[in-house]
């Protein structure tokens, strides 16, 4: 049997689309639960924080000695500053929703938590605002340029 250039080409080129679609699902999956991980994190921290309450009691500890606990039980990626984040994410996004129409704030699978964890850093919600449709709208990297240069 002779195999057809032409026809082995394209036979080649098909199988590798459908591996980089499957390693691009497989990223927008890792990412929808690292999203939901966070802000689920973000939500135990608050609730904890508040013990029913409204506000939580200022002055607490708890980031610092969270923190600790956790990088022994589950290593890296528990920092005071990444626990923080994960709380104001909750905060900032308190209905955890990646699609449909909703009158919160919503998430959205066309950020990853890098950027979320960018914008966050953000104090004006405005801004905060403006630049998360610029990223989305853009199509902004968290490590280029553009970013930490709007941002600012």
């Amino acid at each position: 049997m002779k195999i057809s250039r032409n026809k082995y080409t394209q036979l080649l080129n098909n199988i590798g689309a459908t591996l980089n679609q499957a390693k691009a699902n497989a990223i927008e999956a890792v990412q929808h639960q690292l999203l939901k991980a966070n802000w689920l994190i973000g939500q135990h921290i608050v609730e904890y924080e508040q013990k029913g309450k409204e506000k939580a009691e200022y002055g607490s500890e708890l980031l610092d000695k969270l923190s600790k606990d956790l990088q022994h039980r589950h290593g890296k990626g528990f920092g005071k500053s990444n626990l923080y984040l994960c709380r104001q994410f909750y905060i900032q996004f308190p209905k955890f929703r990646t699609s449909g129409k909703s009158t919160t704030k919503q998430l959205t699978n066309k950020l990853t938590w890098s950027h979320y964890a960018e914008l966050l850093t953000i104090s004006d919600d405005l801004a905060r605002a403006f630049y998360e449709k610029q990223c989305i709208k853009e199509n902004w990297s968290v490590r280029g340029k553009i970013f930490s240069q709007k941002k600012q």
